[in-house]
């Protein structure tokens, strides 16, 4: 891959991540892998990507234990698809949770001064993109691979370190 196509396979990590906006965030609690979908704030000037949790949660003490985890976007609608791994940290930042605070979020607490809000800041630290032209066209590309016995075109697929 030529440092071109790195940086633009980058680009487009961070922004089929910023569009898809929700992720599946994946946890280790020592035993198994814990995932559950959560609200992602996708900052790519900053390296990061943020999440708005409850202090109750496991995710924290999962998170502090065993920080590396991994994210992962999905938008089925339009085959696109992309998983992060690096490290979190989790912070009682009372002005990145304001900064963070949205419509959304006030369906779990009722302000950004509720004292139960964390941030889970997680920095990425390589990832993986499948970015393909569509279903349909992934379908008839599929079926007509199957009769021509050609591998199908389905779209790209990258692996970067961030």
């Amino acid at each position: 891959m030529t440092a071109k196509e790195h940086d633009d396979h980058v680009e487009r990590i961070w922004e089929l991540a910023k569009r898809i906006g929700i992720a599946m965030f994946v946890t280790w609690d020592g035993k198994e892998q814990r995932a559950r979908p959560l609200a992602a704030t996708v900052e790519k000037d900053e390296g990061a990507i943020y999440f708005l949790t409850d202090v109750n949660g496991e995710k924290d003490d999962q998170v502090a234990e065993f920080p590396h985890v991994s994210v992962s976007f999905a938008d089925h609608k339009h085959s696109k698809f992309v998983a992060l791994s690096g490290k979190a940290t989790v912070s009682n930042d009372r002005a990145k949770i304001k900064e963070l605070w949205s419509p959304f979020a006030k369906a779990w607490w009722d302000s950004p001064e509720d004292p139960a809000i964390r941030v889970i800041k997680v920095t990425p630290q390589d990832a993986e993109l499948w970015d393909s032209p569509g279903r349909i066209v992934t379908t008839i590309s599929m079926l007509a691979a199957a009769v021509t016995g050609r591998t199908p075109k389905i779209g790209e697929n990258a692996k970067v370190v961030l």
